[in-house]
């Protein structure tokens, strides 16, 4: 019974234990006899009740039965009595049963626990989405460095992970290639140790995998540094092995100036490259591109950073045509807002690599560099030229891929969102990780998707949080590696840090009721394994979005009870843009000195199905949570009163008080060490016997852990997701400044600065007694 994670008193173990005992043998269990005990222990009571609620109060339910449950509570249209009698047939373990067609609670219990019950809709495991549209309007998976399976200095470069990459849905893989010997050029990070492999066998992988998993084209982005012969040898090798997939003479665009739709470009592989500039004519066999050095990039980024104003201008006159950097890279010259970006950027780099000195690569002054382009290479590339941010002029052409490190497009993204957002309705938009990241480790992808970026180029190496919410992302859609964007964000524009960035458009409410958890296993880093102390699981939910969307809730602690935990309580969330929202479900261990991660699964929104659902844990075979999901739509401006029912009277009386002060204090702070109100020196914590059985019985967060309402940066990556922890850090939104208030824990948190509500005064005051009063920003 430990080691199954749960801990019953002896008196009804022994009771269950006597009732499965059932030959001459008295005291000791046959196998059989096990597997009623078994069965007794794991009865599943949820699922009992639920049956008798819609069977008249008997063991099972007939085929009207049945089928009213599918219709009323699964949210099921076109529901037959065949449909009925299929499940019946398929789930239930009585013949006794079948023959008189109804289903027991095994039956059911098996059909609950089935795909058909699954949190994820299932028609969604099949593309569903229009895939006519341009290529712009869809984000596409994409890796960075897929070649390396760890970090980026010493590990190891394999063809294989060409073929994990792409079977898993990613549809834009990277290949760095170098001048290699014997005239034969070769695949690797420059200017590292990493290993090296032959140009030659990434490509005849790629080809055996492209297409294994679907047809949807494959952007192969090649970062060129070879010489002009060895890149001969590139275009030779590419022509030779993908033949008609790089043949794009037939696909239909549709209207000028517009890129081919992931439907015209099926089975087709696009390179991603620098093309020879027009003014040197057809006849051209050569000429000069801009280089693609991982050391510029770093130049780039530290100039970048210092200067906060890329050299666009020559001589005080305008190039010709509209600079794209004239939109997105002119910064503000202000001292005041300098350091601001500049600290967040450095604590980040900090975090990642702490020996590292801001600005210790930079390399001032120097100019771009440039090399020479083989027109063979140059030729392959059609419907995306790689460009750099300085290189592009906005001249109304298409097929141009603008390529950001991830430094310089969040600088883009704060102070430009609406205009990239236009840019990339008709262009695609690649996003790399720093240079700076060493380690492989990942940045959150969330505030370029918001904006409408295309590529946001990962590292596939690298587990953990960020790949977990890619992988959430694109599992959608048949995990065929495209998903189409919203249409507002393809036609019209919206300020993606605003408040409420579509006024005119309805809002979804998620009400979400976490009943229970099966079979929930110990942390996966429990020193002593199975044999480890029994876990005390409770739930987190997560909706991560837009920044007004971005929040947090979580049920009470359960004690000692992995295996078949009750919580029965009712979260409450709403979100603007349900179609940029994903909705993540943890679950944690409390232990007195803070929580260990168990598990998680991430699900994006619009694919959440209504109903009783099991939520399957990622990568544990039966661990799960079943939940009730309803989703409503909300119109116009309503009180959070109604956009959260959880909020009542209670908050007002102060019943809750200790969980509303501990819901903001540290909200905003960088290090997230000093995040819980119980580190703080101003903080005396007081705690009567009530507020411990309060804790352990009411929906609170567990000790020293808040409900929050987070900025887009918080969602800082987690290089192992068995040691996750959420980091509160300066967002990106700009708002008024307003004094810091008390709010009530299931009321968001704009709604509290903006004024929404007027909360009792004294509680504020007494929070922030000994406090500073300092203008916040999120």
């Amino acid at each position: 019974m430990h080691k199954l994670n749960v801990n019953l008193p002896r008196r009804k173990v022994r009771q269950m234990f006597q009732e499965a005992d059932t030959d001459e043998n008295q005291g000791t269990l046959t196998f059989e006899e096990f597997c009623v005990f078994y069965k007794m222990m794991s009865l599943r009571r949820d699922l009992y009740l639920l049956l008798l609620s819609y069977s008249d109060k008997k063991d099972h339910l007939t085929v009207e039965e049945l089928a009213q449950f599918l219709k009323v509570e699964q949210k099921m249209t076109n529901v037959t009595a065949d449909y009925c009698l299929d499940i019946i047939r398929k789930f239930e373990v009585s013949e006794e049963n079948k023959a008189k067609n109804v289903l027991g609670i095994e039956g059911f219990t098996n059909f609950m626990r089935s795909p058909a019950c699954d949190v994820f809709n299932p028609l969604h495991n099949e593309v569903y989405q229009d895939m006519d549209q341009p290529l712009c309007n869809y984000y596409i998976a994409s890796s960075h460095n897929t070649y390396l399976t760890g970090d980026q200095l010493l590990s190891q470069s394999k063809v294989d992970m060409y073929a994990r990459v792409l079977q898993e849905g990613c549809r834009c893989v990277e290949v760095d290639c170098w001048d290699g010997p014997d005239g034969e050029p070769v695949v690797h990070h420059g200017y590292t140790l990493t290993s090296k492999i032959p140009f030659r066998d990434v490509v005849e992988t790629i080809n055996k995998h492209a297409f294994v998993k679907n047809e949807f084209p494959v952007i192969l982005s090649i970062e060129n540094h070879c010489s002009v012969q060895q890149q001969r040898k590139i275009a030779q090798y590419l022509k030779g092995i993908f033949q008609d997939k790089l043949d794009l003479s037939s696909v239909d665009t549709g209207e000028s100036k517009q890129l081919p739709s992931p439907q015209s470009l099926k089975g087709k592989i696009l390179v991603k490259g620098k093309k020879l500039p027009y003014h040197l004519g057809d006849d051209a066999e050569e000429g000069e591109v801009s280089d693609e050095d991982s050391a510029d990039e770093i130049e780039d980024e530290c100039k970048f950073k210092l200067h906060y104003h890329p050299d666009v201008k020559e001589g005080g006159k305008k190039s010709h045509g509209r600079s794209l950097m004239t939109n997105f890279g002119k910064h503000k010259k202000t001292t005041k807002s300098r350091p601001k970006s500049y600290s967040a950027d450095e604590e980040e780099d900090a975090q990642q690599n702490p020996g590292k000195e801001p600005g210790q690569l930079c390399r001032l002054g120097r100019r771009r560099k440039t090399v020479k382009l083989c027109r063979e290479l140059s030729d392959l590339v059609v419907y995306t030229n790689s460009v750099a941010a300085q290189d592009i002029v906005d001249d109304g052409t298409t097929g141009n891929v603008l390529s950001f490190s991830e430094t310089r497009a969040h600088q883009v993204v704060q102070q430009k969102s609406e205009q990239f957002m236009v840019y990339n309705q008709k262009q695609l938009t690649r996003i790399y990780p720093s240079a700076y990241r060493i380690d492989s480790s990942n940045f959150n992808p969330l505030p370029y998707w918001n904006a409408g970026c295309q590529l946001v180029a990962l590292n596939y190496q690298s587990e953990g949080r960020i790949m977990q919410l890619n992988r959430a992302k694109f599992k959608t859609n048949g995990n065929c590696g495209y998903v189409l964007k919203p249409q507002q964000m393809c036609r019209g524009t919206f300020n993606p840090f605003s408040g409420d960035p579509l006024p005119a458009n309805p809002k979804k409410q998620l009400i979400l009721k976490v009943i229970s958890g099966q079979q929930l296993p110990k942390p996966p880093d429990s020193m002593l394994g199975d044999r480890g102390e029994i876990i005390d699981p409770f739930v987190e939910v997560e909706i991560i979005g837009l920044p007004v969307d971005c929040c947090k809730d979580q049920t009470r602690v359960v004690d000692d009870n992995g295996f078949n935990p009750v919580w029965e309580e009712t979260l409450t969330f709403t979100v603007h843009m349900p179609e940029l929202a994903l909705v993540r479900f943890l679950v944690w261990d409390h232990d007195p000195i803070g929580r260990d991660f168990v598990g998680q699964r991430t699900v994006t929104f619009s694919s959440l199905v209504p109903g009783y659902r099991h939520v399957y844990l990622e990568g544990l075979t039966e661990a799960s949570l079943f939940v009730h999901i309803t989703i409503n739509e909300i119109y116009g401006k309503w009180s959070p009163l109604i956009l959260n029912p959880s909020y009542t009277i209670l908050h007002f009386l102060g019943a809750t008080k200790n969980r509303q002060l501990q819901g903001l204090k540290g909200l905003f702070n960088k290090n997230p060490r000093h995040s819980s109100s119980e580190n703080s020196s101003h903080y005396v914590r007081k705690r009567s016997i009530g507020d411990r059985i309060l804790r352990r019985t009411a929906s609170a967060p567990a000790k020293g852990r808040k409900k929050s309402k987070m900025g887009l940066q918080e969602m800082v990556e987690i290089k192992d997701s068995v040691s996750e922890v959420a980091r509160d850090q300066d967002g990106v939104v700009r708002r008024t400044t307003r004094s810091l208030q008390v709010r009530p824990v299931s009321m968001p948190v704009d709604k509290c600065f903006l004024g929404s509500l007027a909360l009792p005064v004294s509680e504020a005051a007494e929070d922030t007694e000994g406090k500073e009063n300092s203008p916040v920003q999120i």
